[in-house]
């Protein structure tokens, strides 16, 4: 286990949690999982509404708090991805402004080409 930056692979290749990570995060913005969502509250809110015993209550709020926190896991995976990506981008960006304007093409150029599609390799 490394505690790297999930962007920061030598090999580019993404591995199972970074696939894991993205289809659960397609999962999860999806109106499917957000009708869930709904239902879920709708239960919790039904089971303290109904009086049901203490044993219900907790089960409904453990579950939430399970599922809040799977989600904020996926939420932060996403967004340091998504902030990785758009560094590069900025660092590719700058590198072949710079290069344009001392009025020479070199290697900036080439990475910012491949900056351009990072998200789909992220």
């Amino acid at each position: 286990m490394t505690l790297s930056h999930p962007a920061d692979r030598s090999d580019g290749e993404r591995g199972r949690f970074e696939r894991l990570a993205e289809a659960a995060s397609n999962l999860t913005s999806s109106p499917a999982f957000s009708l869930f969502c709904v239902l879920l509250v709708a239960a919790f809110i039904a089971v303290h509404a109904a009086r049901l015993s203490a044993e219900w209550q907790i089960l409904a709020g453990d579950t939430m708090t399970a599922i809040t926190l799977l989600l904020l896991a996926l939420l932060k995976n996403s967004e340091r991805r998504a902030e990785h990506a758009l560094q590069r981008k900025l660092d590719a960006i700058a590198a072949a402004l710079l290069e344009q304007n001392e009025g020479h093409q070199g290697d900036a150029h080439e990475e910012l080409r491949k900056a351009i599609r990072m998200e789909e390799r992220l």
